[in-house]
């Protein structure tokens, strides 16, 4: 498999603070990778860093994706290439539709334009495996969503645009039993229609039970403390973090 994202010696801060002191990472196309580690190791930061989130300043090392250089990249410029982000807390917007919100998003990642018709076919097909009620697709995104409906939102949006590569960022947090198997029915549609590559930062494994899990890196301090496979998922669950810190 070719590489897909390769990450080298990657320094990230925020208001001056180093969070990231020299992370490396590589993902080859259609792998599955898994980021555990304590809270406030620094796993959210690496997402964001990697989506180009304005919040963090990258002050060393560098990001490459699909061979092109994209550290000083915007977030938009991102996306085009094929990344995309799941967020822990979804945003509300007021006054634009799920549907519109996610036909102008289709337009701008593909840069082409799709008509209504089709596109309502695509979003419902993709709803169908979420069990979405096809009337949020006429809701103003997010408001007035509950927690599991707004992942629910971020998975569907996932279906729809069909990134190369996807970053899931605590995706499963606060939802029950039945809403992390429908998220996972979802995640794993993703990748069966694409065969794209996932980067998930979990606590919870439940969401990677349907999954075939490539490589796991555990994150402490900023640092990457601990790779392996499947298996390392396994030891964080019967073990914790103690050993990694």
């Amino acid at each position: 498999m070719s590489e897909l994202l390769k990450i080298t010696a990657l320094k990230v801060a925020a208001e001056e603070k180093e969070i990231l002191h020299g992370v490396d990472l590589a993902i080859s196309a259609g792998e599955t990778h898994v980021i555990m580690g304590p809270n406030g190791a620094g796993k959210s930061t690496l997402g964001a860093a990697i989506m180009g989130s304005p919040e963090y300043t990258v002050t060393g090392g560098s990001i490459v994706f699909d061979g092109a250089d994209i550290t000083s990249e915007t977030p938009d410029k991102r996306a085009k290439h094929g990344i995309f982000l799941s967020f822990q807390n979804p945003t509300e917007i007021p006054g634009i539709t799920l549907s519109s919100f996610l036909r102008s998003a289709y337009e701008q990642v593909t840069g082409e334009h799709i008509k209504l018709f089709a596109f309502r076919k695509k979003l419902q097909e993709a709803m169908d495996v979420l069990q979405m009620d096809k009337a949020y697709a006429d809701r103003e995104l997010n408001v007035g969503f509950s927690g599991g409906e707004k992942k629910k939102a971020e998975i569907l949006q996932l279906l729809v645009l069909r990134p190369e590569l996807a970053i899931l960022d605590e995706t499963d947090s606060g939802l029950d039993v039945d809403a992390v198997k429908t998220v996972s029915a979802g995640i794993k549609a993703y990748k069966e229609q694409t065969g794209g590559s996932l980067l998930i930062i979990t606590h919870n494994t439940k969401i990677l039970e349907a999954l075939n899990v490539d490589k796991t890196h555990i994150i402490a301090d900023g640092r990457i403390a601990a790779e392996g496979g499947a298996e390392l998922i396994d030891e964080v669950t019967a073990n914790g973090f103690d050993k990694f810190i």
